[in-house]
This record gives C-alpha cells, structure tokens and sequence, in this order.
C-alpha cells in the first residue's frame, strides 16, 4: 500500500519516489488531486508534498556497493520527506540505472479464437513477452507497445474491438542484469518499505526534460549525471529506446583533484564554480586559489581558467564520444530525430549545450525538468531531472510503463513479504 493521510479522503492519492544517484539520494512525497469529473482535465495534477535530499552513500555508478552505508541514506531521505509532509510511506517507485540497462525491440504474436481482439488476448500476448524479454537471466524494467498488426495489416495503434485472426504487437522493452536489482529490492526491504516499481532513469528524465511535442517529433535525452550517463529515445510520442553509461561528471572532479593536487571536496567546489567549456583568452588571465592535498599549513596554489578549461573538455569529450557510440550501436537512434535535451548536473557547466551539439553534430538545447507544484528552485535544476520524472511516471497508470509493477504488487506489504520467507522457508 501506499502511504495514507487524510488527503485521501478528498479523493487524492498519495505516493513516494526514490531516486539513488551516485551524489545524491532524493526521496520526495508526491500527492495527486483528483482528475475533473467533467472532463476538462484527463491528467491529474502533481504536487510534491516532501522532499528529502541526503548526499549519497554506498553507491558507485547506480551500482550498491556497500549496503549498510545505502540504506543509513536511504532512511534519512525518506524520514526527512516523511517529516516534511506528514505522512509515513510503506512502499516507494525506485529509479534503475543499474545492471547494464539494455534497450531491445521484438514481436509478439497471438492467435484470436473469437474473431474479434479483447483485453484477454492483448494481455496474454504482453505475457507472452515478458517471458522472451526475460530470457538470458535478464529482469524486465519496462515493456510498451509501439503497433499493432492486424492480420497482416500495420499501423494499427488500438488493437482492442477490432475484427482479426492474428494479432501481432511490436514492443520496445529495457532490461537488466538481475543481480544489481535483487540487491536494489534488499536495500529497499532492509527501509522497511515495499516498491511500486522500477522505473528506468532514462524514460524518467525524458519524460521530465522533453515536451510532449519533441517525444511526438522524436527526440533523445541525455542526463549527464555525477555517476552514470543516461540516454532515452522516443519517436512518434513512444518510449523507443535507452541506455546506462557508467562513468560520469564525478571523472571531472578526480581529473580536477588529480591535476591540480587539491582534495577532493575542493576539486567539486572548483568545477561548480569555474568549471567551463569555452574557451576564451581572458581566461588567461583569471586565475584562482585553492589548497593543495595533505598540506597542514593551510598552503594554497594558484592557476588560470584556462588551465581548468585544458582539464574538463577532454574528459567531457571522451564521455560525449562514447554517448555517440552507444547511439550509432542503437537501432531506435535512427527514429528519435536529431535533437538532443541536455540535462543533469553537468549540463550546467558553461557552454555544455555547444559543445555536445559540435561532438555530436546534433542540435542541443538545455532541458531543465518540468516543474513540479511544491517544489523549489533549488529543487527544479536539472541535476533533478530523474526525480521531477519519477513523480511523472509512477502517476501514469497503465502498461506503457513500470513493468515491474504488476509483479511487485503481488508480494507487497508486510503480510505478502512474510508469506514469501515462509514459503522460502518450507
């Protein structure tokens, strides 16, 4: 169950979102108002009601790789945005970055008995696969329906009611390694709280950076993270692909307190505050003081913008490049058009938008997530892009996301978790 207030009474729902970075964890408690009985609205609005930020720990690229250090930040995260909103959560939507996320495209198929296509023949084609995204010891993340064929016939986008004998769906899933997401769900079960599911990073950050015009026209996203790089593609208003990078803007900060000899803390406070790619001969001239690592006298050392310009580019480069190979390796690239949205936390450095636009020969434009009732400024930037599309994607209801979810809610709660060790047990 989700969490409960007197909110609901009103006809609200009430629910939290979990979004693991490798810097940050964020939790937030989003509330949805009932939908007009009219009909002059079908989407309803989204108010976030609590929001708990903690700096990240046992969390290396999305990986868990200490889960006592984990869960101390997950449960502080959570208990801030229960404090905040007043309510106690008992289950959460998780983001997933994990487990070498893999975007695939294949057909299902379904023979119709009756003539005529039902809800019963749709879900037992979708069943049919999930069973083939799964195979290879991979766990589903997310499964949508890109068409129909209809005895032969494309195009179909609505296949329920209509006249067939087979039924063909094309379907886009993301999967991943199951062993990175076993541990995920034990981190989320050792908080005491259940998952209404897993949802991609990508689908999320699209989702909040891009309009509902681009992902019509076909647009890809990449979030620049401090761990990871995420890619989501979408065509024709469809979730078409994705992809997990695991490096990150935390490479710039070790570039940064490598070169220059300084600490790490400070190599971050370097970057947000100088860190810049373009290039410019006053930078010649700017320069700025920092301390050197493991120096007890409180020495410092100088150097210019352009010596910490020299740094970053080439490592922003080399991440841009391997973004371009995932894109070239990705057959979905070719339907998602040409734009790119930029966001993440490192779609702040000066001039990011320029520069990935010339390394990928692609038009770029800054995305910033959409905002969100509740939330602050300081809380709307991109590098919360995934959070601002947690909040977005756990309020659809419906099969074109979170295929987890069916499942999760089988065993969820505390009785079904009991009833799962016993049976474990016996």
């Amino acid at each position: 169950m989700r969490g409960q207030s007197s909110a609901d009474r009103r006809g609200q729902q009430i629910f939290g979102i979990l979004d693991i970075g490798t810097s940050k964890i964020a939790a937030a408690i989003v509330a949805t108002d009932p939908i007009d009985p009219r009909g002059r609205t079908s989407v309803a609005p989204l108010r976030i009601i609590g929001v708990g930020l903690q700096k990240s720990k046992g969390v290396k690229a999305g990986v868990l790789t200490d889960l006592d250090d984990a869960e101390m930040a997950v449960r502080a995260a959570i208990s801030q945005a229960e404090r905040a909103a007043g309510v106690t959560l008992d289950s959460v939507s998780v983001s997933v970055s994990s487990g070498r996320l893999k975007s695939t495209h294949f057909a299902a198929n379904a023979d119709i008995e009756s003539g005529v296509v039902t809800d019963d023949d749709i879900e037992r084609m979708m069943e049919g696969g999930r069973a083939f995204a799964e195979r290879d010891g991979r766990m589903l993340i997310h499964m949508n329906r890109l068409g129909f064929r209809l005895d032969g016939m494309d195009g179909i986008l609505d296949a329920k009611g209509l006249a067939a004998r087979h039924l063909t769906a094309h379907l886009h899933a993301v999967t991943a390694d199951e062993a990175p997401l076993r541990n995920l769900l034990l981190l989320i079960e050792r908080c005491y709280l259940g998952c209404d599911g897993l949802i991609a990073t990508p689908y999320a950050s699209a989702l909040a950076a891009t309009t509902e015009e681009e992902r019509a026209l076909g647009v890809t996203t990449i979030d620049f993270g401090a761990g990871t790089v995420s890619i989501g593609m979408f065509a024709d208003g469809r979730f078409v692909g994705a992809d997990v990078i695991p490096v990150g803007s935390q490479h710039i900060t070790f570039d940064i307190a490598k070169a220059l000899q300084t600490p790490l803390v400070e190599a971050e406070r370097i970057k947000t505050l100088y860190g810049t790619l373009v290039t410019a001969q006053s930078d010649e001239h700017e320069s700025f003081t920092y301390p050197l690592a493991g120096e007890e006298d409180g020495a410092t050392y100088q150097t210019t913008k352009a010596r910490l310009t020299d740094i970053i580019r080439p490592r922003v480069a080399q991440v841009l490049g391997l973004v371009r190979e995932r894109l070239a390796q990705n057959g979905a690239s070719a339907y998602a058009g040409g734009k790119i949205v930029l966001t993440g936390g490192a779609s702040q450095l000066l001039g990011s938008s320029e520069f990935t636009a010339n390394q990928l020969g692609r038009p770029v434009r800054a995305g910033r997530p959409v905002q969100l009732a509740g939330l602050t400024d300081s809380l709307s930037g991109p590098q919360f892009a995934a959070l601002a599309g947690l909040a977005i994607a756990s309020a659809q209801h419906g099969t074109e996301q979170g295929a987890y979810r069916e499942r999760a809610n089988v065993a969820r709660g505390y009785l079904g978790r009991v009833g799962s060790w016993l049976k474990a047990g016996f």
